[in-house]
């Protein structure tokens, strides 16, 4: 019956993420923002609604390895799986932008939360609230950077064009469908941990993470197939900037998320500054600002390791 709650909460978050998605980013063109912030803003933090919505579940259920094993799994998800597949399907030219802001932000990111964690083993309200300070920060900043950019070639008519009844309605469809796909995923995985023999930090490294990486995956292998490169890295990018800062964040102002689990520090946050770092130098070598498909297969093979050890060592 675990696995039954796993896949329909599955099923409700993607149904819900991508009503979400359409909703938020059909909002974003009516106010004429460009499609570089759209993807590392609006897209990012919608499809980042799933992750929000089992940590918060997870850490009211009293489950806090659940919430941040979510997060750090789907940081890694993204860019093993996520980017790794994007970058198969077709290589992505990465605008000069990544270099100078995106990435470094991700990675302070990232950096700041091992601190925090390995500082007392425990994330607590006031790290939270100054994750999402920080993250308020830098959209300010990334809004005004792409301010004056001109964008209008990259306008999606059929969305920006929807009604405002319309976007209420995929809003309403899409909370609901998160809001219960997550109270199933967080039950489901709880039981199977369980009935398994495993820990729970297992299942939501692996399982949930992957789970809760599908409306990414989906929204950045669509915008590859159109060719549009840079929603699909900006999403990525502002989705992983968005777990940290947002859900992590967010979850810590309600409830302090204690590392319940010792390989959260001496294993996984490494795993996760790692494949944010390796972004770097396979931008960059051999051919400047590409991601190909051998890289793509590079950080796929990466993320199957990844698994591997977590699952069978």
């Amino acid at each position: 019956m675990s696995i039954v709650y796993i896949l329909l909460g599955l099923v409700l978050l993607v149904f819900g993420g991508e009503f979400l998605v359409r909703a938020s980013v059909g909002l974003s063109f009516k106010l004429n923002i460009s499609k570089m912030v759209i993807g590392m803003t609006v897209v990012s933090f919608a499809t980042s609604a799933p992750e929000l919505l089992v940590s918060l579940q997870a850490a009211m259920d009293g489950s806090p390895a659940i919430a941040l094993n979510n997060v750090i799994g789907s940081n890694i998800a993204n860019i093993g799986l996520v980017l790794g597949i994007t970058a198969i399907i077709g290589p992505i030219t990465v605008s000069k932008d990544f270099y100078k802001l995106n990435w470094p932000v991700m990675m302070v990111f990232s950096l700041v939360l091992y601190y925090f964690l390995k500082n007392d083993e425990l994330l607590n309200r006031i790290e939270g609230l100054s994750l999402f300070l920080g993250l308020i920060i830098f959209l300010v900043v990334l809004i005004k950077s792409t301010k004056e950019e001109e964008d209008s070639d990259e306008v999606d008519d059929k969305l920006a064009t929807v009604g405002y009844p319309k976007i209420t309605g995929w809003l309403l469809i899409g909370g609901l469908a998160l809001y219960f796909g997550s109270e199933f995923l967080v039950d489901g995985a709880k039981t199977l941990a369980k009935s398994v023999g495993v820990s729970e930090g297992v299942i939501s490294i692996t399982m949930i993470a992957i789970g809760t990486s599908v409306p990414e995956l989906a929204a950045s292998v669509i915008a590859a197939l159109k060719g549009e490169k840079a929603i699909s890295l900006g999403n990525l990018i502002g989705s992983n900037i968005f777990n940290i800062a947002s859900v992590l964040g967010l979850t810590a102002l309600i409830k302090d998320i204690p590392v319940t689990e010792p390989q959260i520090l001496s294993r996984d946050i490494f795993w996760m500054l790692a494949f944010a770092f390796i972004i770097l130098p396979l931008v960059l070598v051999p051919k400047n600002f590409v991601l190909g498909r051998f890289k793509g297969i590079l950080l796929f093979l990466g993320y199957a390791v990844f698994i591997y050890i977590v699952s069978f060592l």
